[in-house]
């Protein structure tokens, strides 16, 4: 048999062919697709479990009289024009936020997107950073009356009781540097700085306005008012300087420097030691119950003037309180004098004999009230009693500081850093009423 003819039979045996096995078809998978869009189905109301603290703090934003709110409103049924976001609801959100130590509008406004107990207390209705920036520092004074309403509340079910309140301060970081504080002469040579960069960008504005251009006009203008109102601040700043070296006897009085970034705030000594600028927030919180019955917030770096404005504000608000704690930076005889003439029992330290840990003794000039006040505090019921200031006062100071967004304030002026501390006040008196009486927050 010729081969020639059958290549595939060899030495006279067939051979098989080799058949190659055949490839296995591609695997199959879900892969991303992020273009897509997705229609996806949500309940609110199913979001957060019941009890929730969001569903604890919007309970309570219904129990509040927010009438002050509402008459601010400029659309009114009948009429035309866009119907505003519910104060309610932005009161609820910023209360929310402040127990979480967030406070920032922006941040807030990022949450009521994405998280959801801030997109519950939202509700689906329009909201932006800006609109909660400006609520939030727009209304102190509707503020400071739902703060007096949930102290009242708490007085009025005998929690609050006023037996004992302790008063202390503490200082919160200014949003501005150290190095934003100018003289007088190189603030008028900012202002006239300003005056002309706010003539250039109107006569830019002439021609087409753009979003850019309108920017920098408001920029422009932003910064000539910031000098201006740091101009009017010098005075003020020269006047506490003269009073401070005139205590000092013969010390020198340094020229007065006022920030441009924010005017209202002052160079304080701070926990650390340094000096930075800040502002002195004061609050009062009744012993017994550990709600805050007053709050306010100075300029001025020491305690001493502020004793009796927060005794007016306590009577205003509350009452009038049977034994007042503070520390020894508060200690002024003419406040020990009228404190006593309103009925009110001082607590607090004695200051010490220079070079000497003894307390100071009773001085030919001392007032009956001031020579009672020193008596009293050489009782061990006194000493006794005035150790609980710390752990009301010093603890709340903590706390605002530290989760309560008053480490370093984020606005600037002394009525908006009042505004935050009202809201951080109002936020505790909240968390005080879900822990005292709880069945009413349910």
């Amino acid at each position: 048999m010729s081969t020639e003819l059958f290549p595939e039979i060899e030495g006279g045996h067939a051979t098989k062919p080799v058949v190659e096995p055949p490839e296995p078809p591609p695997a199959r998978y879900e892969t991303v697709d992020r273009t897509q869009i997705e229609l996806r189905p949500c309940d609110l109301e199913e979001l957060l479990p019941p009890g929730h603290a969001a569903r604890l703090v919007w309970r309570f934003a219904e129990g509040l009289d927010l009438t002050a709110f509402y008459a601010t409103i400029k659309a009114r049924a009948g009429q035309p024009g866009r119907p505003p976001t519910d104060p309610r609801v932005l009161v609820a959100l910023w209360l929310y936020a402040t127990i979480d130590g967030v406070g920032s509008a922006r941040e807030v406004a990022r949450l009521s997107e994405s998280h959801d107990a801030y997109r519950w207390l939202r509700g689906g209705v329009p909201l932006n950073h800006h609109m909660l920036s400006d609520f939030r520092v727009d209304q102190e004074a509707a503020l400071d009356d739902l703060l007096t309403q949930s102290i009242a509340s708490l007085r009025h079910q005998g929690i609050v009781t006023l037996a004992r309140v302790a008063q202390d301060g503490t200082r919160v970081r200014a949003s501005a540097g150290v190095g934003s504080f100018r003289r007088e002469g190189t603030l008028r040579e900012h202002l006239r700085e300003a005056q002309r960069l706010v003539e250039r960008t109107k006569r830019q504005d002439e021609g087409a306005v753009t979003r850019t251009a309108a920017a920098q006009a408001r920029a422009a203008v932003d910064r000539l008012a910031r000098v201006e109102a740091a101009l009017e601040e010098l005075p003020a700043v020269a006047a506490a300087k003269a009073r401070t070296a005139s205590k000092r006897k013969g010390g020198t009085v340094k020229e007065p420097r006022v920030s441009t970034t924010d005017p209202e705030a002052r160079r304080m000594k701070m926990a650390d030691g340094g000096y930075r600028p800040a502002y002195n927030v004061q609050i009062a919180t009744d012993q017994a119950s550990d709600v805050i019955v007053g709050i306010d917030v100075t300029n001025v770096g020491s305690d001493q003037p502020a004793l009796l404005p927060m005794v007016d504000q306590l009577e205003r608000r509350v009452g009038r309180p049977a034994t007042l704690l503070v520390d020894g930076g508060f200690v002024e005889h003419d406040a020990i004098d009228e404190v006593t003439a309103r009925g009110i029992r001082l607590l607090a330290p004695v200051p010490r004999q220079r070079g000497s840990t003894e307390p100071m003794p009773p001085q030919p000039t001392d007032s009956p009230a001031v020579r009672a006040w020193r008596e009293r505090m050489q009782t061990a019921e006194a000493k006794q009693e005035y150790r609980l200031r710390g752990a009301i006062a010093e603890r709340i100071n903590a706390d605002f500081r530290t989760h309560r967004t008053l480490g370093r304030v984020v606005v600037r002026s002394l009525a908006k850093v009042r505004a935050c501390a009202l809201w951080v006040a109002l936020a505790h008196n909240m968390t005080r009423a879900m822990e005292l009486i709880p069945h009413q927050m349910t």
